[in-house]
């Protein structure tokens, strides 16, 4: 068989981790409104009592708190996100390459299995130490326009270390499982509905890179499947997160607690929390990684012999 191009780790270091960089500036203030919906354990309202919208609630938290405070955790996000973002696109190519018979000719379902597989990698290597120490600092609720103001956790780094001092290096890995199958559901939605679309398109319009904006549109459907299918687990796994484990309680036995506490205090559909900002958090996300994934490969691809970032696979 020729040899073939495929793109180089170097490739989806940069290219993911500029896309991961573009989509935490643009969408974090959403992020930071889904946490404090799924922590409430009411359902939040205004002085007269009216249930507040997720727009209510960011606008609650930017009088009580700054418009600063809709970028709370965002330190944690971004150093995380370049790893997260070179593992997710390079460990599904990996997976993906591997899912050949004896002839080459790819496995059915093989964008599903790798996507499944890449979510997996992503949340054990990176993204759980990254949202324990994203959401303690998301709940705290302090006005960052008040020097006098001091919260329990000062950036990302101060948290990491406090809790790891406090609670062990093992409470950065604190709902691991529930993450694990909260990416592992995500990518395995993501991933075969943006290859599907985007193949569509290509066929359709019988060319071989699709614009910008079909891209972004394309990432935009794509990135909504995963949020819709596995908010019950979001839910739970942020309440683990968010607070130290009970001395002598296994693991299994605090997801049973938490779900338990959730189904009696406040109903299934409390399962359900923070759904809409978490569409919006993740599928405008989307859009902008794969758009800007898109184009940043696409030109390191173009200076492929400048940078040297061509990998030959036989």
């Amino acid at each position: 068989m020729a040899a073939r191009e495929k793109k180089s780790p170097l490739t989806n270091l940069i290219a993911g981790g500029s896309a991961g960089f573009m989509e935490a500036l643009i969408c974090h203030p959403l992020d930071t409104i889904k946490v404090r919906m799924q922590l409430a354990k009411n359902i939040p309202r205004n002085a007269a009592g009216t249930q507040l919208s997720f727009v209510g609630v960011g606008l609650k938290i930017v009088q009580k708190e700054s418009p600063l405070a809709l970028y709370k955790g965002l330190g944690a996000v971004t150093a995380g996100i370049v790893p997260k973002m070179a593992i997710r696109f390079t460990t599904f190519q990996f997976y993906k390459d591997l899912m050949v018979d004896k002839n080459g000719t790819p496995w059915k379902l093989n964008n599903l299995w790798a996507g499944l597989l890449a979510g997996v990698t992503e949340a054990v290597l990176v993204v759980t130490p990254m949202d324990v120490v994203k959401i303690r600092l998301q709940a705290q609720r302090h006005s960052m326009a008040d020097p006098l103001d001091i919260p329990k956790y000062r950036n990302a780094a101060h948290c990491a270390y406090t809790v790891i001092r406090e609670e062990g290096f093992g409470a950065l890995y604190r709902g691991v499982g529930l993450t694990s199958l909260r990416q592992a559901s995500n990518q395995a939605a993501n991933f075969p509905t943006y290859h599907f679309l985007k193949g569509y398109l290509q066929r359709t319009q019988d060319i071989k890179e699709l614009p910008g904006y079909q891209s972004a549109i394309i990432g935009c459907i794509s990135g909504a499947m995963g949020p819709l299918v596995n908010n019950p687990i979001d839910i739970v796994k942020t309440r683990i997160q968010k607070t130290p484990n009970p001395e002598g309680l296994s693991g299994w036995a605090r997801f049973k607690d938490v779900n338990g506490a959730i189904l009696k205090n406040e109903g299934w559909r409390a399962f359900y929390k923070g759904v809409t900002p978490r569409v919006l958090r993740v599928a405008p996300g989307q859009a902008v990684t794969f758009a800007v994934y898109e184009r940043v490969s696409s030109w390191l691809d173009t200076n492929s012999d400048t940078f040297k970032l061509t990998a030959a696979a036989k």
